[in-house]
Order: structure tokens, then C-alpha cells, then sequence
């Protein structure tokens, strides 16, 4: 007689159909009754959990859950409305339905669902696993190795519970909540619980990405003026601190820490508190206007942040004020740890300064930091603060659709029509082509760039 061994557990590359093919009775009906494969299999502790969890899902579901789902077809009925009440002589309100829980609730359903059925296929594999175990004459483990085991080699697992939880509760479940309101009419004349919102399908999207209305005639303007300012910002700032970095390190620049000091003191002040003092000083009676007009320069104020075409120009120039140490330091970074011996051997080609710097330095540079360049770019296409803190989105104009700017980003001006306008359905539209556009972009540009493709190093 073999004397059972402990092993490690068998890995699980089997499929589902395997499964379900070569496993026992038992194995198949736990694709219906979970644990069954691990009661009958001696790890009776944990099959009575995993079929606890079943039976608790199962009634959630009869009890709640199911009528979560099908409330989600209409979003709602019954609309709130007023009674009169002859007994007290007044109008009262009459309960309705609320679309914004219907959905919420919804939205719970369908995540509590999708961790069952997580639960679900862990219970298929624990039990397959198991049965494994036993037909190989090892030991299975039961409900105390594996508490052991939780705090010894799969303690990650312990560990990694709670912010997994987090995740699926703060981010999965509002970010799905945010997706599906884009295919709602939620706007300030659908508010609940006053009013229900439905579902509309695309045609928000239609109503932003066509031509011929307001709508679109706003989203098209402020989505060039996005790619514009994000291109624009980066590339300008990256340039600016490459080529400041680039003069601080030079030879024959003394003072090299002090130079790089006074330029990093930019970033020890909050960019808000700049930009709103900037801001202060590009208006019509600020200080810069001011003194222009009493040196004799110009006799009206300048249209800094009151014209379009100025006020976009204006942001660009001074967000290199907040940009571009921040690239100094990086490239500074970069241009200690450059290989000396490529200099070297440029100088006895008899390369010059230009040539060095479009052959080895700047080569190597783009190299190095392509990754930071396109998580620039991103950033810059949301660069909230900026826009915000300096115009506000400004100036207005009746050209645009509900308080939107000629130097709003689309990031700004769904924080408008989430906050002022409360369009809550065109705010998820446009974050969901904001992701789009940045995903989309980010992946292509690192997918082919030398980084990603020549990861051995620059040749």
C-alpha cells in the first residue's frame, strides 16, 4: 500500500470542458451545487463555505437581485408627483421611483454577480483540484493548512483582500456606473428623484460627434483645442528643459547646483497658487497691464485672458513657467549619466555642437524618455489645473454650448456640465472619448517607439 505524500498543488491549466469531462459525479455536480467536489473529496470545511457562499448569492438574488436587474430595463415608472390630500387640505408628495438607485442597484447586481461567478469557477477548480489530490494518493489539505498556508506562502493573498475590495467598490462599480449613464438622458430636466431618466442609447454621442448643432459645434472646437494645447505643452516644455538643461550643464557654467536651485523653485510653490497669482496679474487692472500702460507701451489694457486667441497663447507660455523645471530635472538627470565615450568619439570624427546634439544627445534623450514624453502628453490632454486656475475656461462665448470657453479643455468642460449645467449623461459621454482617445494613443505610441522595441539599450 502507497503511503500518501504531500505535494505541492496541481496547477491548473485545465479548462472547464476538461473538467467536466474527465471528473467524477461529484466533480459535475459541483458545476451546480458548489463545494460538492470538496465535501466529497474530505475537504468538507471548505465546501461548506463555498456552498454557503452559493445559497447567499442565490438569495440575494430571489430576494433583491433579480428585481435589481429587471428595475434596469426602465430605469423607472412611476414618477414622483403631488397629491392633494382632502383630509389635510395640502398637496403632499407622491413616493416615485428614483432612476439614479434603480441604477445603482443595478450596477451592485451586476457586480456581485460577477464575483459569483468568480466564486463559482474557484469552487469548480478547488474541488477538481482536489480530487486530483486523492486520486494520486497525496494528501489534501484541509481547512487549517489552508488558514496556515494563508498566513505563511499565500499571505499576498490576505494581504491583497481588503485593496481588492477597494478597487471592485470605489473604482469597478462607479466606473460602470459612469459608462452606463452615458447611455442616459440624466440632465438637469431629468433630476431625481423629481424626474426619471431612461435610456437613450447612443445618442449623445451622435449629438456631440455630428455636425450641424450646438453640441457639436462645441465638442469640436474644445477636442482640437485639447490636441492643440496637449502638443503644444508638451512639446514646448520638453524642449525648453531639454535645451535648459542641456546650458546649466555645460562646461564653463559655474554654479551648476545654484542655477538648477533657482529654477526648481517653481515646483516648491503649489502650481495653483502661481497660477492664480499669474492670473491676477494678466487682468484687465493687474499689475503687468498696469505698468505697460504707465511706461507708455500701450494705451488700453491687453486682452490676456479676455480674447480667445490671446488667452490661448497666454496659457501656453505660462505653463512653461510650471513645465519646464520639472523636465530640467529629469534631462538633467539623464545628460550625468550620458556615455562619455560617444561624446568622445564625436570629437575626433570632428562632430560640432549641432551635430553632437542631433546625433548623440538628443537621439539618446528621446530614447530614454519616450515613456515620461507620452505620460506628459496624456496628462496634458487632462491638465485640469492649468486651464482652471488661469482662465477658468474662459473667455465665454455664445457660440459655445452652456458656460463652455474658447480655452476649455474637454476635461474642463465636463467638470462644468457635471457642476454648473448638471448634464450629467454628456459629462460620461465625453469622459468615456476622453479614455478612448488617451488609451487608443498612449498604447499605438509606446507600442512603437524605440523603448518599447529596443528594450536592450540605445545603439
Amino acid at each position: 500500500m502507497r503511503t500518501p505524500r504531500k505535494g505541492k498543488v496541481y496547477s491548473r491549466n485545465y479548462s472547464l470542458p476538461t473538467i467536466w469531462k474527465n471528473g467524477n459525479i461529484y466533480t459535475k455536480l459541483s458545476f451546480f451545487i458548489w463545494g460538492s467536489a470538496n465535501i466529497a473529496n474530505g475537504q468538507i470545511a471548505k465546501g461548506l463555505i463555498f456552498l454557503a457562499a452559493q445559497a447567499a448569492y442565490v438569495f440575494y438574488m430571489i430576494n433583491t437581485g433579480i428585481g435589481n436587474l429587471m428595475d434596469m430595463r426602465t430605469l423607472g415608472t412611476e414618477q414622483q408627483g403631488k397629491v392633494f390630500d382632502e383630509s389635510i387640505g395640502i398637496y403632499i408628495f407622491s413616493k416615485g421611483d428614483n432612476s439614479m438607485l434603480i441604477l445603482l442597484f443595478g450596477v451592485s447586481s451586476v457586480v456581485i454577480t460577477l464575483m459569483a461567478f468568480a466564486s463559482w469557477l474557484i469552487s469548480v477548480y478547488s474541488g477538481e483540484n482536489a480530487r486530483k489530490l486523492k486520486l494520486a494518493n497525496r494528501v489534501v489539505p484541509g481547512i487549517r493548512t489552508d488558514i496556515r498556508m494563508l498566513f505563511d506562502k499565500n499571505i499576498y493573498r490576505l494581504f491583497l483582500a481588503v485593496p481588492f475590495l477597494g478597487i471592485i467598490v470605489f473604482t469597478v462599480m462607479p466606473l460602470i456606473y459612469m459608462i452606463l449613464v452615458a447611455f442616459t438622458n440624466y440632465d438637469a430636466n431629468h433630476q431625481p428623484p423629481g424626474n426619471l431618466f431612461t435610456w437613450i442609447g447612443f445618442s449623445n454621442f451622435k449629438s456631440l460627434l455630428s455636425t450641424g448643432n450646438q453640441l457639436s459645434q462645441t465638442f469640436w472646437p474644445i477636442f482640437i483645442w485639447t490636441m492643440i494645447w496637449g502638443f503644444t505643452a508638451t512639446f514646448s516644455c520638453y524642449f525648453g528643459g531639454m535645451f535648459l538643461a542641456i546650458l546649466i550643464n555645460s562646461r564653463g557654467i559655474k554654479g551648476k547646483k545654484l542655477w538648477r536651485a533657482v529654477f526648481m523653485l517653481t515646483m516648491a510653490i503649489p502650481a495653483f497658487i502661481s497660477l492664480l497669482v499669474i492670473s491676477t496679474m494678466l487682468g484687465k487692472m493687474g499689475i503687468i497691464n498696469v505698468l505697460l500702460q504707465q511706461w507708455g507701451f500701450i494705451t488700453d489694457p491687453l486682452p490676456f485672458l479676455t480674447n480667445g486667441t490671446w488667452a490661448k497663447f497666454t496659457v501656453i507660455i505660462v505653463n512653461l513657467w510650471i513645465g519646464i523645471p520639472s523636465t530640467m530635472l529629469i534631462v538633467s538627470g539623464i545628460l550625468i549619466n550620458l556615455p562619455a565615450e560617444l561624446y568622445e568619439s564625436a570629437k575626433i570624427d570632428g562632430a560640432g555642437p549641432v551635430k553632437t546634439f542631433t546625433k548623440i544627445t538628443f537621439p539618446y534623450m528621446f530614447f530614454v524618455t519616450t515613456p515620461y514624453l507620452i505620460t506628459q502628453l496624456i496628462g496634458n490632454f487632462n491638465n485640469f489645473g492649468v486651464i482652471f486656475f488661469l482662465t477658468g475656461g474662459g473667455p465665454l462665448t455664445l457660440r459655445y454650448y452652456r458656460e463652455a470657453g474658447e480655452t476649455d479643455l474637454l476635461v474642463t468642460w465636463l467638470f462644468k456640465l457635471t457642476t454648473t449645467t448638471t448634464d450629467y449623461s454628456l459629462a460620461a459621454s465625453i469622459a468615456i472619448i476622453i479614455f478612448t482617445v488617451s488609451a487608443v494613443f498612449s498604447l499605438y505610441s509606446y507600442s512603437r517607439s524605440r523603448a518599447m522595441l529596443d528594450e536592450e539599450g540605445f545603439q
